[in-house]
């Protein structure tokens, strides 16, 4: 019953083959289940079971409140959720309980969404990989799965001689480990440079960054102002587009919102890819893009030009500088941003407190970790008087050219363009941090950055598995608030490609084995 779509858990849940509560029952057990992979910080149990009893009733009265009614959701920790811990997995504010919810989750809950808990993530959500947050790294389930384990040449099953796991990508590794773990039925991530679409990559499922301004903000605890997007998590493209009409629309507590209202709209099962064209950016022939995902692309592109699609090579001169421009936008805003957090308001208060200079220094270096204060220095510089114009506004006008390049690009006729997501398929965790969280960070963010310097949605659908028996996703970038168009190419392509789902019985295996380890110490 979990490892079916959205969709198809609505229905059953309407026909009453299944109840919300029983649904609700199922979820929590598999998340006390896959507890070792980390992918929660918060499991909000009591909540969430008083939700699907309302949600019960509410079909029993048949007064049921959408099509999300009685379905089991998760939320990444940077959004406030009312009564609910919200940590963006930092000290600065562990133990903080907002006052009230971020708009994507009153949608939610509004239509009668079940909130299962928040999910885990790269302190304040810097950085690509899950772990860099205070309550550890975020396990990869495909680490444990069938398609994995037996090509792998790693033997170690027990918790204390597995060192081979794979990390999730980040920073919404939570809740692409949660969907892909078949814990939820659809997830919330933030995508500011690809935060949802690279762990989205690397566990298997469907990660959608919808264009700047159609989702509301309100609530999302800032990193980047100008870039910030809510995203979906989910384990198919028809469930994302189902997620989005929920969540898009105007929001008077964010300005940024676009004023027309959304119209949902449902995905044909066909579409007429003759009519179609697809651009393929030459400059996304990136240094370090693994074999198997260059021919991965290829084959895609294929896929399209077989079924009468034209399939163009495009060029997007400007997106080359799109890493280094983000570093010093990206930091300069989060340097901003993070200068609310002094101990005054809210969050974390060092004890330190000779003077209020004393406090002031002593509460940010407690509750903020090396990569967050790293990223406020190198702000603070560009921020500097005698480097504003070398640096911060320099970027800017590189940012306006980077978007005036895919302007142009659709301008010229393109629908859709095709790129990879990630360099390739995920790695263990002891590579992963061989690199530092900056290196790591404009390595991963390469081929998925430049949509939030434009601003436009995109969209990462998993496509095969690797010769390790990993998945590789391809991207599709759209045009701005052509969401309708952009997921119904990818739900065409999503329908040729037919990928894999996850085969857990390696994670079940790994389960039981932390359990036994677990009674064995108690009783000892």
């Amino acid at each position: 019953m979990l490892r079916v779509s959205l969709r198809e858990i609505s229905a059953a849940l309407k026909e009453g083959r299944v109840s919300p509560t029983e649904l609700c029952q199922r979820c929590l057990s598999f998340i006390k289940a896959t507890k070792f992979l980390n992918a929660y910080i918060t499991v909000a149990e009591e909540t969430a079971l008083k939700q699907a009893e309302e949600s019960e009733e509410r079909y029993r009265r048949g007064q049921i409140l959408g099509d999300l009614d009685g379905i089991p959701v998760a939320v990444k920790d940077n959004f406030s959720t009312a009564g609910i811990e919200t940590t963006c997995a930092s000290n600065m504010l562990k133990g903080y309980i907002p006052p009230y919810n971020a708009t994507v989750v009153k949608k939610l809950l509004d239509q009668g969404a079940v909130l299962l808990g928040k999910t885990n993530l790269d302190e304040f959500a810097m950085g690509s990989g899950s772990t860099d947050g205070i309550f550890g790294p975020v396990r990869n389930p495909w680490s444990y799965s069938r398609q994995y384990r037996e090509k792998s040449v790693h033997n170690s099953h027990t918790e204390n001689e597995d060192s081979n796991w794979l990390v999730t990508g980040g920073s919404s590794g939570g809740s692409a480990a949660a969907v892909s773990s078949f814990t939820c039925f659809a997830a919330l991530g933030s995508d500011t440079g690809g935060s949802t679409r690279n762990p989205a990559a690397h566990c298997g499922v469907v990660g959608l960054k919808p264009t700047y301004g159609l989702i509301s903000r309100h609530g999302l605890i800032p990193l980047v102002n100008s870039m910030d997007v809510p995203g979906i998590l989910t384990r198919c493209v028809d469930d994302a587009a189902i997620v989005l009409g929920v969540l898009a629309g105007h929001d008077p507590k964010d300005s940024t919102t676009v004023q027309d209202p959304f119209k949902p709209f449902e995905l044909t099962n066909f579409i007429d890819a003759s009519k179609l064209c697809i651009g393929i950016p030459k400059e996304y022939h990136a240094p370090g893009l693994s074999s198997e995902t260059l021919a991965l692309w290829s084959k895609a592109a294929d896929l399209f030009e077989n079924a009468g699609a034209k399939v163009i090579e495009v060029s997007l001169p400007h997106t080359r500088y799109s890493i280094i421009c983000y570093h010093v936008l990206c930091t300069a805003e989060v340097a901003s941003n993070m200068a609310r957090f002094d101990g005054l308001e809210y969050g974390h208060r060092s004890s330190m407190d000779k003077s209020t200079e004393v406090m002031y220094a002593a509460t940010r270096r407690e509750g903020f970790n090396d990569v967050v204060r790293g990223r406020i220095l190198s702000g603070n510089y560009f921020l500097l008087k005698q480097n504003y114009e070398t640096y911060f506004i320099k970027a800017q006008k590189v940012r306006r050219l980077i978007a005036n390049d895919f302007v142009n690009v659709f301008r010229s006729g393109i629908d859709v363009l095709l790129t990879p997501t990630t360099l390739s398929d995920t790695i263990p965790y002891v590579e992963f941090i061989k690199e530092d969280n900056r290196t790591r960070s404009a390595q991963d963010d390469i081929f998925t950055q430049a949509a939030n310097m434009a601003g436009l949605p995109a969209i990462t659908v998993p496509t095969a598995l690797s010769e390790k028996g990993l998945p590789i996703g391809l991207q599709f970038i759209g045009r701005a608030f052509q969401e309708q168009q952009l997921l119904t190419v990818a739900k065409w392509f999503e329908k040729q490609v037919k990928f894999p789902m996850i085969q857990l019985q390696g994670l079940m295996d790994h389960s039981h084995t932390v359990c036994q380890h677990q009674k064995s110490a108690f009783f000892s």
